[in-house]
């Protein structure tokens, strides 16, 4: 990977919708030279995929939470946790909890009851951390 290819990289991070003309005219080469490049780096997997940042507020999910779940005995949870509904990160983590992930729900509500249907049971225990504002968040990488 060159410093065209991160160039790219940081265009697509920037808006994923960019079309490859524009691209192309940012990194100053062929529109079919820049194509190829974006499929490579598709194909390496550095390019996993393209979404869109929805505002959660307009779609009233203003409760966020990360909760860290730790689990004795031999209990399985990933793919429970990986199906639920609302979470958005599931992150196995070191120390004395086992997973660490983060949800964003409609309210305390809501959550509260996500965790008590989805999440709690038989050799489970949760610490769940409310967020009160957002600093900053973003899923960009740099390099």
């Amino acid at each position: 990977m060159d410093l065209i290819d991160k160039k790219i990289l940081y265009l697509l991070q920037s808006n994923a919708r960019m079309s490859n003309a524009n691209i192309a005219r940012e990194i100053k080469l062929a529109p079919s030279v820049t194509l190829s490049r974006v499929r490579k780096l598709e194909e390496q997997g550095i390019i996993t995929g393209y979404e869109a940042k929805l505002n959660h507020h307009e779609l009233g999910l203003d409760m966020l939470a990360f909760v860290l779940i730790q689990v004795t005995g031999d209990k399985d949870i990933e793919s429970l946790l990986i199906a639920i509904p609302g979470v958005q990160e599931v992150h196995n983590v070191a120390g004395d909890d086992c997973y660490l992930i983060k949800i964003r729900t409609r309210n305390t509500e809501s959550l509260s009851k996500l965790l008590k249907e989805k999440v709690r049971g038989e050799s489970i225990s949760t610490k769940t951390i409310i967020v009160l504002t957002t600093l900053k968040e973003t899923s960009k990488l740099t390099f």
